[in-house]
């Protein structure tokens, strides 16, 4: 007989898993059980782009998903037959030419970068829009017309 902090793990389907032939590119939410106080669990849902699949369908098939949270890029790697992933939904499949999409990493940093460039470099665009791309939010591109110009300080004019 099972004591209160034990807990259950129900089987996996993995006929059904095997089924979902998870790619690199496909946008997934995977919902994960988390302890929670009392011995019991909640569901958990983490969604995000796989990057990487290893060890095609075997027992040891892993999936890694990455995920942009509050501008900081979160990795996670998910075995993909687990009894703690309760189900893992696609939401988007995107077919790519890559096996691994590593260079999503750089490709985020890069834009950031880019963006701060415009800001520093003169083009200067509204408080409002520059705290958002500090803080990760992806914005849609501004006409040079729109953009504020930088104020002119009295050293640049002495110069």
């Amino acid at each position: 007989m099972a004591k209160a902090t034990e807990f259950l793990i129900s089987p996996v389907d993995m006929v059904k898993r095997q089924k979902l032939a998870l790619k690199p590119g496909f946008t997934v939410k995977v919902w994960q059980k988390v302890p929670d106080k009392g011995g019991k669990f909640r569901l958990q849902a983490y969604e995000g782009l796989i990057i990487a699949t290893k060890h095609g369908n075997e027992a040891g098939a892993t999936f890694t998903v990455r995920r942009v949270a509050s501008g900081v890029g979160m990795e996670k790697i998910f075995p993909l037959y687990s009894p703690m992933i309760d189900k893992i939904e696609i939401l988007r499949e995107v077919k790519v030419r890559r096996s691994k999409l590593y260079y999503i990493r750089e490709k985020a940093a890069r834009e950031i970068r880019r963006r701060m460039r415009k800001i520093v470099t003169g083009k200067r665009e509204p408080d409002e829009l520059v705290e958002q791309v500090t803080a990760g939010v992806v914005l849609e591109p501004v006409a040079e017309e729109e953009m504020i110009e930088a104020p002119v300080t009295e050293a640049e004019t002495k110069e």
